[in-house]
């Protein structure tokens, strides 16, 4: 019986080694083919010290763009910007701290930021936690919606003037395929009723799409758009915080995409030219991609707004 386990292991392991090649082709999923150059545009980055916001930070920067790294470890993000002038010597890359867990952190960076940018062309709100332990942001809100959904409704709120008057300007938010398996709980918004980690991921992520369909809706006319993107199941440290999911990415490291490749759809919806119109949409691996039923609710998408603002205490009309 070993014997025949043995050689059955050897088998699948000389199979996988012979299909490695197309198996990562296809994994790696597609990839934005835009030359567009981004010579004096200014583009802000959350969550940019690591995986596909280090990756998004690298791209954009070779485009000539001037980059700021929204980064709650300041010291990790300057790390991450050394890397990428090592990697690209004319890199405009700089670092700011920004927790996206606390309001008065957001408050600080957007004061300091409206005073000394006078151009934002490109916001990606890119940081997210994930299945991580019941915890509170500073401001009393569940850790997954605090940080995925309402820390940055309160960062764009904050810059949406200076990326009207930036314009044409962009949006990207970094949401995932977990919204399908979301629902917005809005009679226990912060999962104080009841805890699983991956529900509360998935209605922070399926917040994010609706999200950025409303905004969409509103800033109609402006010249400001604004899409979500999944960037696949992309093996990063995203996973730190579920013992479970480390091992299972890591067995399945083949399978999944590296961060490189799970930044293209940002940096797809970032600078392709034929979507310089194109708002309220969603997309994976540079192509419109399938929307939940719960994640095209207008009525939804709506409530969660006006909730969200209040919870904030912000009035945006």
């Amino acid at each position: 019986m070993m014997l025949v386990l043995i050689a059955g292991l050897a088998v699948l392991s000389l199979l996988l080694l012979v299909l490695s090649p197309h198996i990562r082709t296809y994994a790696a999923g597609g990839v934005c083919k835009s030359t567009a150059r981004l010579d004096g545009k200014t583009v802000l980055i959350t969550g940019a010290n690591t995986g596909i916001g280090k990756e998004t930070a690298l791209d954009l920067a070779k485009r000539g763009a001037r980059v700021i790294m929204a980064c709650r470890d300041v010291e990790k993000g300057e790390e991450a910007a050394a890397s990428i002038r090592a990697a690209h010597s004319e890199a405009q890359v700089e670092v700011r701290e920004l927790d996206l867990a606390d309001s008065r952190s957001i408050q600080a960076f957007a004061q300091r930021l409206l005073r000394e940018v006078s151009h934002l062309h490109v916001l990606i709100n890119n940081a997210g936690v994930m299945m991580c332990p019941y915890t509170k942001t500073v401001d009393g809100y569940e850790m997954h919606m605090g940080v995925n959904h309402l820390g940055h409704f309160l960062l764009t709120y904050l810059l949406i003037g200076l990326l009207r008057r930036s314009a044409p300007a962009r949006i990207v938010v970094v949401s995932s395929l977990a919204h399908n398996f979301g629902w917005i709980r809005f009679h226990d918004l912060h999962s104080q009723g009841s805890y699983n980690s991956g529900l509360a991921y998935c209605q922070s992520k399926l917040a994010n799409v609706l999200f950025t369909r409303e905004l969409a809706r509103r800033l109609k006319g402006t010249n400001v758009t604004v899409n979500s993107v999944h960037p696949g199941t992309v093996n990063s440290d995203l996973t730190r915080h579920s013992t479970l999911m480390m091992i299972m990415f890591t067995v399945l490291s083949l399978f999944l995409k590296t961060p490189r490749e799970g930044a293209q759809s940002s940096i797809y919806c970032a600078v392709a030219e034929e979507l310089h119109s194109v708002s309220g949409q969603h997309f994976s691996d540079c192509s419109p991609a399938f929307v939940a039923p719960q994640g095209r609710s207008e009525e939804t998408a709506r409530r969660l707004w006006d909730a969200s603002c209040q919870l904030l205490g912000i009035e945006w009309n």
